[in-house]
């Protein structure tokens, strides 16, 4: 393996960058949300310690969406940079939804975000609760056109190549939107964003009710990150099942391999696995321990499915839809085989151990509960956040890793998108710039929101002891605060 291959290179610095830079989108999407939720409980009861947990709770989105902002910028300028001959070929296509999260999603969200952190003195306290709420669904939209411009890697659709074949030209914008990968990866996308903003309200609340602070407020965010992490979960399971159907019409080798399934199998054959060991050379399975019809269940909703396997996806893709590209992959249009498989377990383990988290905190805390919530019970909640965070990377690892060896399926694989100009050492130049500046970013970003979180939402008055700012803010629901 050459160390200075600019593709390997590529590949790695992009990679680095956009899972660095997915720490803070579901944060961003979820604690919107959150924010805008508990500043409507404010709005609608006028008690203090919704105030005061919007307050809290939108410091720590402040600061997670201006981390995001800057590590974003990185990503577009790479496409350019490490990745011209994919900017060539796709652009025309590429550049659509992307602009129309730019100058659109991203301005319109940004906007609303600014208004409502300088309006807090200045807007009437609906137009203020209003603008959080339009900040939340700018940031919705700007996310579906991320996931459009993304499906089109996965499910090229809505495009005409060239005369030439140099390049894909969108013919239809329209089709591009609605791709049935971008529909159906939205909804997975946003709940799994909440089930993280969950995991993470759960760790606060929990540092701070095990040390006995802000308890009543704290008390009230820990049930409401319980719930979010049941609801979220139950959501991204239900929507996952409907991406997994569209991933076997569009990529069903992406499926196979998920499975580490090498022959079509159909029925009680067409099992999910949940322990597999393979041949070194990924061409066979040596042992696996597997659940009989539940995989031709997932793939087709029918117990009597069929699901295709690697040997015979790579025997038709060889021979009939992709002959043109099958010397370059030595006819094997697999993925990575370890990377997919256990990705998408690991993906749906941490993502059920969040989910335990909720339910045995529910549990623990209920109003009838005979015996004070254990220490232990405290310290293993604090871990909710990364269980979901990490179910969340594992998953875009998959999603991503799962479309190799193509940049763009059926069209263009990945090692001809790679900008043949770079050289190697060009590019590890920057990929050691991106990761030290990128791990003093992490510093920055875990020490200012550990501040926060351990600093707590400002404490409730006393009864009787009211200034004349509470007094204003409780009493007078109608006016400018």
């Amino acid at each position: 393996m050459d160390l200075l291959d600019p593709l390997l290179l590529a590949r790695w610095q992009f990679g680095l960058t956009t899972l660095y830079h997915f720490l803070f989108v579901p944060l961003t999407l979820g604690m919107a949300l959150t924010v805008a939720i508990f500043q409507t409980a404010w709005f609608r009861t006028g008690k203090l310690k919704w105030l005061h947990l919007t307050r809290f709770f939108g410091k720590i989105f402040l600061i997670n969406f201006a981390m995001g902002v800057v590590t974003g910028i990185v990503q577009e300028f790479q496409f350019g940079m490490n990745w011209s001959s994919y900017s060539r070929f796709v652009g025309d296509v590429f550049g659509a939804p992307l602009a129309f999260e730019g100058l659109m999603a991203f301005f319109f969200e940004a906007t609303f975000i600014g208004l409502w952190i300088f309006g807090w003195d200045k807007l009437p306290r609906a137009a203020h609760l209003a603008s959080i709420w339009i900040a939340t669904i700018g940031a919705w939209f700007s996310a579906y056109f991320i996931l459009a411009a993304n499906a089109f890697m996965q499910n090229p659709v809505g495009y005409q190549m060239a005369a030439d074949g140099s390049r894909a030209e969108m013919n239809d914008f329209f089709a591009v939107l609605t791709n049935p990968v971008a529909l159906a990866a939205l909804p997975h996308t946003l709940f799994a964003a909440f089930m993280m903003t969950a995991g993470v309200i759960i760790s606060i609340a929990a540092w701070h009710l095990v040390r006995r602070q802000n308890i009543e407020m704290m008390r009230s965010a820990l049930r409401y990150g319980l719930w979010g992490m049941i609801v979220a979960f139950a959501g991204v399971a239900l929507s996952g099942d409907q991406l997994s159907l569209v991933m076997v019409a569009t990529q069903p080798m992406k499926m196979a391999a998920a499975e580490a399934m090498f022959d079509s199998a159909c029925g009680a054959d067409a099992s999910f696995s949940i322990f597999t060991l393979g041949t070194p050379d990924g061409t066979s399975e040596l042992f696996s321990v597997r659940v009989p019809y539940l995989l031709a269940f997932l793939s087709t909703h029918t117990l009597d499915g069929c699901v295709e396997g690697i040997n015979d996806l790579n025997m038709e893709y060889t021979t009939t839809l992709f002959p043109q590209f099958a010397d370059q992959v030595d006819g094997n249009f697999a993925p990575i085989l370890w990377v997919t498989y256990w990705s998408f377990r690991w993906m749906i383990g941490l993502g059920g151990v969040a989910f335990l988290v909720g339910v045995v905190g529910l549990w623990l805390t209920r109003k009838k509960a005979k015996r004070e919530v254990p220490v232990w019970a405290w310290r293993l909640a604090i871990w909710a956040w990364p269980a979901s965070l990490l179910a969340i990377l594992v998953g875009w690892v998959f999603t991503e890793m799962g479309r190799q060896p193509w940049i763009v399926f059926g069209l263009m694989l990945t090692e001809d998108g790679v900008s043949p100009s770079v050289p190697g050492w060009n590019v590890l130049i920057s990929l050691i710039a991106f990761t030290a500046i990128y791990a003093i970013l992490a510093v920055v970003e875990v020490g200012l929101i550990m501040k926060t979180a351990h600093a707590g939402p400002a404490p409730l008055p006393d009864p009787g002891d009211r200034d004349e700012r509470s007094t204003a803010i409780e009493d007078t629901p109608t006016t400018v605060y």
